[in-house]
């Protein structure tokens, strides 16, 4: 009971401080136009280069309203994501960190109404990221409904469901023993695909702006076939979302990428780096440079990971750079200048 009453207070909580009125999202609606993202009233394909968070269970000093503004006056950047952690999962590599959201609801809000408070303000897009490997659908499910009733007016604001989806054996036990069974990789997207029907249904009965909706696949966002052959139809304005880490993923994933646009699958890549899979060893610039050629090519936005201070590549920052922003060149990592183009 106290879980439904903490959660009933949110939403009351949002419902009377109300997100966005339409009058101050100086931003289009997305939508959805085959394989391409449009903004409503265009014919032209956007394609957005932008900046995910870290964890904010992780990060959360970076969490706040001067932040965001600081990143888009700094590097032009007009799409952001907001990783909110659902679990506890990041503690098991960075002990001391602060607990997701099932643990402690108002850090994660907190933490996400800073950023889409910003992303309004500075006219900007912010992505609403479930972070998790594990589906956690009742929470899911108070998260979006909190988020989809605050925001209910805001374009601004897009919805990813599951930041990265495993498989069964990882839901359960933390293994990987199914990955490689294909019957049980089915069974999986079938599980998610219901999962992801069932929040898209919870948030555009709230939601007045038919928002773009981003749905994960299994595999840690690699099976885009998986979708391709079997897609969510009961909502037109849905992406399927794929993730790389430019150092461990090459020429394969992209084969499947094209295979899955061949057949109408809508694909953004919602978290990448130059990088390898663990978010750290040496930049692979060629292949960066082949995956961006190729996105560009094909009209699909990336985002790169992230904002943080850990001692790791794929880091923004040194632990010496400020919450808020400004940075100067001395605090930013090299990864941010070769993969935005980041100039002082």
């Amino acid at each position: 009971m106290k879980k439904i009453i903490v959660f009933a207070a949110l939403v009351a909580a949002a419902m009377a401080l109300a997100g966005c009125k339409q009058e101050k999202a100086n931003v289009a609606r997305l939508q959805v136009d085959g394989t391409t993202l449009k903004m409503e009233g265009s014919d032209e394909a956007v394609v957005f280069h932008g900046i995910s968070y870290g964890w904010h269970n992780l990060w959360p000093r970076f969490y706040n309203e001067s932040s965001l503004k600081s990143l888009k006056a700094q590097t032009g950047v007009t799409i952001y994501r907001a990783a909110i952690g659902s679990d506890d999962f990041a503690l098991e590599w960075n002990p001391g960190c602060d607990h997701g959201y099932l643990d402690d609801k108002d850090l994660a809000v907190k933490c996400f109404d800073a950023l889409a408070k910003s992303a309004i303000e500075n006219d900007a897009y912010l992505i609403a990221d479930w972070h998790s490997h594990i589906t956690h659908p009742e929470a899911a499910k108070e998260f979006f409904t909190y988020v989809a009733t605050k925001y209910a007016d805001c374009p601004n604001i897009i919805y990813e469901l599951f930041n990265e989806p495993v498989c069964f054996s990882f839901e359960e036990n933390r293994s990987y023993a199914d990955l490689g069974n294909p019957e049980a990789m089915k069974a999986y997207w079938q599980h998610l695909k219901a999962y992801s029907e069932e929040l898209i249904s919870i948030i555009t009965s709230i939601s007045n702006v038919h928002p773009l909706i981003l749905v994960g696949c299994p595999s840690w966002d690699q099976r885009i076939d998986l979708p391709a052959e079997d897609p969510i139809t009961s909502y037109d304005n849905v992406m399927y979302t794929v993730h790389f880490y430019a150092g461990t993923h090459k020429k394969e994933l992209r084969d499947a990428c094209d295979a899955a646009l061949a057949k109408g699958t809508p694909i953004f890549l919602s978290e990448c780096a130059s990088c390898d899979a663990s978010g750290d060893g040496e930049m692979d610039i060629e292949s960066w440079n082949e995956w961006c050629s190729w996105s560009d090519a094909n009209n699909i936005s990336w985002m790169i990971w992230s904002v943080g201070d850990k001692h790791e590549t794929c880091s923004f920052f040194t632990p010496e750079a400020s919450s808020e922003g400004p940075w100067t060149e001395n605090v930013v990592t090299p990864w941010p200048k070769a993969g935005l183009n980041w100039k002082f």
